[in-house]
């Protein structure tokens, strides 16, 4: 069985490959709106949403994510331009931030009694970053690192400078959780590290 993966991020792509999975990739083509609380429920929906919009209903595993940052009662995406990188660091600066990633799976075969097989979870996981000077900002976001990323930094990057210590998953803040990701595709009937319980 195949598995497709709903998202054009370069980084959940190579993550599934370091667990040895193989996949194609086809992007979800989804309008997300604006986040809406509560944030784990929204990002599982979107996660949901994006698989839904790429799910053929055949013989494939269709999985899909997403990520979103959430500081202070705000939801931070992706910023879209230097100056609302620079307020989004400014704000996680010397605070403490929760990195919330939901995750869909549907096997397009099985059904439930809702007509899919389909399976939601979400990962949460506590950033704590250390405080910034202004010109640690500014030479972050002309590295150009944060402007495909939510919350403005990539913990994998130059962005683990500005990481004190995280309590959870390392690898949900770099963009998919991945044992979740894997006991979420068992259930659909992908056997990644041998079969194992849930």
């Amino acid at each position: 069985m195949k598995v497709v993966l709903a998202s054009s991020s370069p980084r959940r792509a190579e993550l599934l490959k370091k667990i040895g999975l193989s996949f194609r990739v086809s992007p979800a083509e989804i309008e997300e709106g604006e986040p809406v609380a509560p944030w784990s429920e929204w990002v599982k929906t979107l996660a949901e949403n994006k698989a839904l919009a790429v799910s053929t209903g055949k013989d494939e595993v269709t999985l899909a994510a997403d990520t979103v940052v959430v500081c202070k009662g705000r939801a931070l995406g992706k910023p879209v331009d230097s100056e609302e990188a620079l307020e989004m660091l400014r704000m996680l600066a010397g605070s403490v931030h929760e990195v919330m990633t939901g995750v869909c799976t549907i096997n397009g075969l099985r059904t439930d009694k809702k007509g899919v097989a389909m399976y939601r979870d979400v990962e949460i996981t506590r950033v704590h970053f250390r405080d910034l000077t202004e010109q640690e900002l500014t030479t972050y976001v002309a590295s150009g690192e944060p402007f495909d990323k939510a919350g403005a930094y990539g913990i994998q990057g130059l962005g683990a400078l500005l990481v004190e210590k995280i309590e959870g998953c390392y690898y949900n803040v770099v963009g998919l959780p991945l044992v979740k990701t894997m006991l979420l595709l068992r259930r659909c009937g992908i056997n990644v590290l041998g079969a194992g319980g849930k």
